[in-house]
């Protein structure tokens, strides 16, 4: 990798949200500024900035990342998937997205992008989650508001409804 001057604006190329993106960016840039400042990815929200709240969390091929923690060279040539990208079609919410609406999982709305990031890559990976194990994938997660309940409960009716939905090929 070549060495990254400080000042020196490197070009950063990588997917998001299905879409190549392009950004030119100083070395120190996190990952999180690059996405709201160059690329207009404001769902992703900046909190404690030391990766502790959960609020930039999103997906890193596919992984779960805190994107206040990350570099955005760092990002060059990987897949990024940000709470914008969740939606199947602009006029339609994800089965998480819908969970969180009919269940009320969301008061302010600011800890919701991250948590929302968290547990669609969760469930991805684990359709049968136990309440248990919902409360520790969610414990990297602040919300001040809704006291969490909602939260699980729209997190357990989207695992049942995505385990009734057929996977894409």
């Amino acid at each position: 990798m070549p060495r990254l001057n400080a000042g020196t604006r490197h070009r950063v190329c990588f997917t998001l949200n299905g879409r190549a993106v392009e950004t030119m960016c100083e070395p120190r840039l996190l990952l999180l500024d690059a996405l709201r400042q160059e690329l207009a990815a404001t769902g992703t929200h900046a909190g404690c900035e030391h990766g502790v709240c959960g609020a930039c969390t999103i997906q890193v091929d596919g992984q779960m990342a805190r994107a206040c923690l990350m570099l955005a060279v760092q990002a060059e040539g990987a897949e990024i998937r940000t709470v914008e990208g969740l939606a199947p079609a602009p006029d339609r919410l994800s089965v998480l997205q819908e969970a969180f609406r009919t269940h009320h999982g969301l008061q302010c709305g600011f800890c919701t992008p991250g948590i929302l990031m968290t547990l669609d890559a969760f469930l991805r990976d684990q359709p049968s989650p136990s309440e248990q194990e919902l409360r520790e994938v969610l414990s990297g997660h602040l919300c001040r508001c809704t006291g969490y309940a909602p939260i699980l409960r729209a997190a357990m009716a989207a695992a049942d409804r995505l385990r009734e939905e057929p996977r894409d090929a």
